[in-house]
């Protein structure tokens, strides 16, 4: 399925980050929770990971390329790319660097790997003083790459 976009994930994602009930929904079925905003799955099975103080999450497909392309549209070329598939894997850390991204050493790095079947989003980390912002709002800081894992969102 090629028609989605990253405003259909940004639209996920700021909404589990203003609204508990449907956060806890999707962490619990990413792929119904979604389709509850609108976003047709079908029998995807996406599952979201979210990130937290302690412990950051990145998604990656080893074998080819597969991605949430309902919620997050078109793969980015580097992500179709062997030496992103290979190296995310054995040293994470070093190729989150590369992409601009300094995680501290206390903070743990997941990475997953997504099949035929299944995919993965990535919920970011909220930036700090966005507690009060609305939907739309927090809507406009989350990026695809914070999505993926590899960045994190806007800031205000």
């Amino acid at each position: 399925v090629d028609n989605g976009s990253p405003g259909n994930g940004e639209k996920v994602v700021s909404r589990a980050g203003t609204v508990q009930n449907y956060k806890n929904r999707l962490l619990e079925n990413a792929s119904d929770a979604s389709n509850d905003l609108g976003f047709v799955i079908d029998t995807l099975i996406i599952l979201a990971l979210e990130n937290t103080e302690t412990t950051h999450n990145v998604i990656v497909c080893t074998l080819c390329s597969c991605y949430p392309r309902n919620l997050l549209g078109l793969p980015p070329d580097w992500y179709k790319q062997r030496s992103y598939r290979s190296r995310i894997v054995k040293y994470p850390r070093k190729v989150l660097k590369e992409f601009g991204l300094h995680l501290s050493n206390d903070i743990s790095i997941r990475v997953h790997d997504s099949t035929a079947d299944m995919r993965y989003i990535v919920l970011p980390l909220r930036p700090k003083g966005t507690k009060k912002l609305s939907v739309e709002k927090l809507e406009a800081l989350v990026t695809r790459d914070s999505m993926i894992g590899v960045g994190l969102p806007k800031s205000i």
